[in-house]
């Protein structure tokens, strides 16, 4: 095998995000479900016979050491592969946007390089590869829908009814640690259960709960209001995605904007339909 092309790294949605308690070591501790959706990036790879890694932009230019590059040096490093690789991505999902879109392209080229290399590490190994790359990036690896623990690490597989989402990114992104390090951030949620996740009905569930971070986000970007303000102008209920600055609310299949409703000015927006799974799951054996 010399190249694979076209390799996908979808976003997700958090459809809620609660703030439980905080370590001693700063890390926040989290309960929320993660939703794939069709709204990906594409990456694309090509073996180098020389050892060298290398990337290609082919959209927005990505700082030099992204969660790509350094996936698959930390890929090489655990497995001591000598193999090289020139990657080349086509970034779609938007940045600082909270939809997982750095991880997702980690986690995409670890799958990728362990067949392009022929690793054949487990998905355990790869598990704990993708921990240290950023919490996010095993939900990913993990290739269902889950309801998230612990500072993100702790996956339960979950299935959820298919729908479809209304995705608004505004002109200005958010950096995680500006949101987490705020004074004003609810830290005492009380923790929710999978059983009373479970007993909402099919079009409940993805109402339920909040996003804890919202109300923090909404003060330091402007922009975060006015999307959900533009979704209350088109009918809908909007609830802002991990700690970026997206927001997005459900929507029933065959909705149609009111186009007489201006988006802000450099706003972007999607119809995304959620994912029953992630579109490399079984790339990577299982223990």
């Amino acid at each position: 095998m010399k190249a694979l092309y076209d390799i996908s790294a979808p976003a997700k949605l958090n459809t809620f995000l609660h703030i439980t308690g905080r370590h001693a070591d700063g890390y926040h501790l989290l309960q929320s479900i993660f939703m794939l959706i069709d709204w990906c990036d594409k990456l694309h790879f090509e073996l180098r016979a020389d050892g060298e890694i290398s990337r290609e932009d082919l959209g927005a230019t990505l700082p030099a050491q992204d969660l790509m590059v350094r996936a698959a040096t930390a890929l090489r490093q655990a497995s001591g592969c000598r193999s090289g690789v020139h990657m080349a991505i086509d970034k779609h999902i938007p940045m600082q946007a909270g939809m997982g879109g750095g991880s997702s392209d980690a986690a995409s080229t670890l799958l990728a390089l362990n067949q392009l290399w022929g690793l054949h590490l487990p998905l355990t190994e790869l598990m704990r590869i993708g921990l240290g790359l950023g919490a996010d990036v095993p939900f990913f690896l993990g290739g269902h829908n889950a309801w998230v623990e612990g500072i993100g690490e702790a996956l339960s597989p979950m299935a959820l009814p298919a729908a479809q989402f209304l995705v608004v990114k505004p002109a200005h992104g958010l950096a995680t640690q500006e949101i987490f390090s705020d004074a004003s951030l609810k830290r005492d949620s009380k923790p929710a259960t999978i059983a009373g996740f479970a007993q909402m009905g099919a079009t409940d569930i993805f109402k339920f709960g909040r996003n804890d971070l919202q109300a923090v986000a909404q003060r330091l970007c402007p922009g975060v209001d006015q999307a959900l303000r533009w979704l209350d102008l088109q009918g809908l209920s909007g609830r802002m995605t991990g700690s970026g600055s997206a927001v997005f609310a459900h929507v029933a299949h065959g909705f149609e904007l009111q186009s007489d409703v201006a988006l802000p000015a450099h706003f972007e927006f999607k119809l995304c339909d959620n994912l029953q799974a992630h579109p490399l799951l079984g790339w990577a054996k299982t223990d």
